[in-house]
């Protein structure tokens, strides 16, 4: 407890620190000033859409909350705003799309952020997501705001392999250096990869902290035993090209091709807003493929993973997919592809198994393996169920994540010579 009865968290875990004093903590050392405590601090969620925070940052607000912290959420509300504000949360509608946004909309996205910045006056903004991060940025110069950032996987922006990509990286290079670089500004990334990459960029390496996503609920999501039936493949995702989805679908049509009964799940949306989306007609030609059956959004993911014997994710990069942490809380062998972040999640022979980017083969050769061995698919789930119990649980996360919170916030206060 704080000296006025506030409650106070220190860093622990990944972090590899306490912040009971202002000696050896990194933020006061990178920040050169000393702590302060304060009481019922605002910290405000800036995120795309109500459903990812409901989805991806729930933990985080209840640790939060149970820090000390008022939580605002600013979003686009449309079907979550309920049950964010049933949690205790205040929410601030904002009109931004990501569809087919234009310069001036641009504009008028940051210029509607800055206005909730002015009016609602937060201690410290937690932006998620790059776009998120680079308007909420932008939204902040020259207010006095401590601002922390999650870069939730560098994503298409930065493994675009054409011409337009290559423009994209270099501007968001650009951007992410000066942005991410300000003074009371700390980005948290969720993989050592994305960390590496950031201070390849320029990033100052005392601007950057490694925390392992929101982490999942291990006590809603326990190990489930396999549902009875053919061989099951599930993957929870947006329907995007990045996520592997299509060589994946290639995949179980060679193995369909072979004579064996191997069924694929797809659980996600249609997502018109992403570079990298898989066009509605295709997505329905796959429904149509024998043995594949497209989805949509499922809200209950846990009985979507009763109905799978394993769980797959061949993604081109990722921050740290919560689908697979998801399936390894309920007991499910995985099947990823080895990059950035999936391979922070999927062990190679421990908790799954690891394939190349775009390698169709490869994948359904690793499908085969797994579904002809009952004994394999049980040692790897319950390897992954207790690595998940370890080391991305949302209360383990939840205290690296509140101290942060309190950290900035204190910094932010004690700093007399505050400028963005």
């Amino acid at each position: 407890m704080t000296e006025n009865g506030s409650p106070f968290i220190g860093q622990t875990g990944l972090l590899g620190y306490c912040s009971g004093t202002a000696e050896g903590n990194p933020l006061s050392n990178a920040f050169g000033i000393e702590r302060i405590r304060m009481a019922s601090p605002k910290l405000l969620f800036l995120v795309t859409d109500d459903r990812y925070f409901m989805s991806h940052r729930l933990p985080m607000a209840r640790a939060a909350v149970a820090a000390g912290f008022e939580v605002h959420v600013g979003t686009r509300v449309k079907a979550y705003g309920a049950a964010i504000r049933a949690e205790g949360f205040i929410t601030h509608d904002l009109p931004w799309e990501k569809l087919k946004r234009s310069p001036l909309d641009m504009i008028k996205d940051i210029w509607a952020i800055r206005r909730l910045y002015q009016s609602l006056k937060p201690d410290l903004v937690h932006h998620i997501a790059l776009v998120p991060v680079m308007f909420g940025q932008m939204a902040a110069t020259g207010l006095d705001i401590a601002t922390v950032n999650t870069i939730a996987g560098l994503g298409s922006g930065f493994i675009g392999r054409d011409l337009k990509g290559k423009l994209l990286k270099t501007g968001l290079v650009l951007a992410l250096r000066t942005l991410l670089a300000r003074h009371q500004s700390l980005t948290v990334v969720q993989n050592e990869d994305d960390r590496l990459a950031l201070q390849s960029i320029g990033v100052p390496q005392d601007h950057i902290r490694l925390v392992a996503g929101s982490g999942v609920d291990t006590d809603q999501l326990k190990p489930l035993p396999e549902p009875e039936g053919p061989i099951t493949v599930g993957v929870a995702a947006r329907m995007l090209e990045d996520k592997g989805i299509r060589p994946l679908v290639e995949a179980q049509a060679l193995l369909h091709r072979k004579g064996l009964d191997i069924r694929l799940l797809l659980a996600g949306d249609y997502d018109p807003t992403n570079l990298s989306a898989i066009q509605m007609d295709d997505l329905q030609a796959f429904g149509r493929q024998p043995g594949v059956e497209w989805l949509g959004h499922v809200d209950n993911i846990a009985g979507f993973w009763a109905r799978c014997h394993i769980a797959a994710l061949p993604s081109r990069r990722e921050g740290l997919p919560k689908a697979l942490l998801e399936a390894s809380a309920l007991g499910r062998p995985l099947i990823a592809t080895d990059v950035p972040g999936c391979r922070d999640v999927a062990r190679d022979g421990e908790t799954g198994l690891l394939v190349p980017v775009d390698d169709a083969k490869a994948l359904a050769e690793a499908i085969e393996i797994l579904a002809g061995d009952a004994a394999l698919r049980r040692k790897m789930g319950d390897a992954g169920r207790r690595r998940v119990e370890k080391t991305f649980s949302s209360s383990a996360i939840g205290t690296e994540i509140a101290a942060i919170y309190r950290d900035m916030v204190e910094l932010r206060i004690a700093d007399t010579q505050f400028a963005v």
